[in-house]
């Protein structure tokens, strides 16, 4: 429907996915156009002196502002529910631009304790060089995120649910503790997608996304992308993402518009099949422990509801036995993939403490809680029964190869 005193649309996320942000082509295309030019002709020299002077709307250089890179943006910022967006080359291109665009040295940046390891490795190692002090805590714990917040504390920055354990953090609660200290709250919300829980709806004042993973959704692109106030976006684009270089190619923002059209029917089918792939493995004698947030003993069924509509598709849990089991069972499988990525049409699995989390040394990953028996699995798209069964097999030869070590130690010991 549209609404008679704006003219805007009032959709829901599963129309915004394929009719968000749309410009309507000077040809009538369907489809988005792909705008695979690095830069733009001007009728004059008094044109480009306008567009570079902010004087004159219009595309210059493609690093600066691409239409097919536009409708991107605009798609997924009313997904999220903000005013504007700025898409990057990769995920992490999207964090540290928006980092580094309100950061300088001698700020303070507080971070959750568990978090993607590149961006681990981004606030632990590369921050701090140039004298940008960072603190982590476990956010689940409202009062050890207030104690560890400081005068100069300029952004904090968490993931909901926790990758790769997921963890699930209270947003509205910890925005309020943000806010309270004149900070900005940033939230990754790669794992939910904005159909499964909005930030900015619990105060967030960036939310960003790693484009590569379920916004995308086929395995071909690797993207990220932040959205926010019309102000905060437009100071990330013409400071640290515009001098930094790390803008979208429009062929990759080309791709993932195509692969948002089938967002709300993909996720639905990705948590389906994720219910069915958690109630199998928390009935395994070799799963020790079983993070999913869809159980209804998570601590994350208290935010069903009003923070998240869903619980996702990332599953993780611990085995019993040691990093060799862990090994042994991954390399067993024969339909999953071992891949580090997730939100694929393929189910893959991954080591977090040997891959994803390996920036971490042992000492972070011990107080993270990311043992050398998680296992993290994204489940996609295939029939569940034949994920089911792919992993019955592989946990059939970890105990099958525990039974014959057991022989052999009666024998030989």
């Amino acid at each position: 429907m549209r609404n008679k005193d704006n003219n805007k649309p009032q959709w829901q996320p599963a129309t915004i996915t394929i009719h968000g942000g749309k410009t309507r082509d000077e040809h009538g295309a369907l489809v988005a156009p792909l705008y695979q030019t690095a830069t733009f002709s001007f009728e004059n020299t008094a044109q480009g002196s306008a567009r570079f002077a902010g004087e004159e709307a219009g595309y210059i250089y493609s690093r600066l502002g691409n239409p097919t890179v536009t409708e991107l943006e605009q798609r997924v910022a009313a997904l999220e529910g903000y005013p504007a967006a700025a898409a990057a080359a990769t995920g992490m291109g999207a964090v540290s631009a928006s980092m580094m665009a309100f950061l300088a040295h001698g700020d303070h940046v507080l971070v959750s304790d568990a978090i993607y390891g590149c961006s681990f490795a981004l606030f632990s190692h590369l921050f701090t060089r140039f004298g940008i002090q960072v603190d982590f805590v476990d956010m689940s714990d409202l009062e050890k995120t207030t104690s560890a917040m400081r005068d100069n504390t300029k952004l904090v920055f968490l993931e909901s649910p926790v990758n790769p354990h997921l963890k699930v953090i209270d947003i509205a609660a910890v925005a309020k503790i943000t806010h309270a200290k004149g900070a900005r709250l940033v939230v990754d919300n790669t794992f939910m997608t904005p159909l499964l829980q909005q930030p900015k709806l619990q105060g967030a004042d960036l939310v960003l996304h790693s484009a590569t993973k379920y916004l995308n959704g086929h395995g071909d692109v690797v993207a990220g992308i932040v959205c926010g106030s019309e102000e905060d976006i437009e100071l990330i684009k013409l400071t640290t993402l515009k001098d930094m270089g790390a803008t979208m190619s429009p062929h990759d923002a080309w791709l993932i518009l195509r692969g948002l059209k089938t967002l709300d029917v993909r996720m639905e089918r990705h948590c389906t099949n994720a219910v069915k792939v958690a109630e199998y493995l928390r009935e395994q004698p070799l799963v020790k422990t079983i993070f999913f947030p869809g159980f209804a003993d998570h601590p994350a069924q208290q935010l069903m509801g009003t923070q998240m509509h869903g619980a996702g598709a990332v599953i993780a849990f611990e085995l019993h036995g040691d990093l060799n089991t862990a090994r042994l069972l991954l390399d067993s499988l024969q339909l999953i993939t071992i891949a580090v990525s997730l939100g694929d049409a393929e189910t893959l699995i991954q080591h977090p403490a040997s891959m994803t989390h390996s920036p971490y040394t042992p000492e972070a990953r011990a107080a993270a809680g990311i043992s050398d028996t998680l296992i993290r699995i994204s489940v996609g798209l295939e029939a569940v029964s034949d994920i089911i069964a792919d992993l019955e097999q592989a946990f059939a030869a970890c105990t099958n190869s525990n039974t014959q070590n057991n022989e052999e130690q009666v024998q030989y010991g």
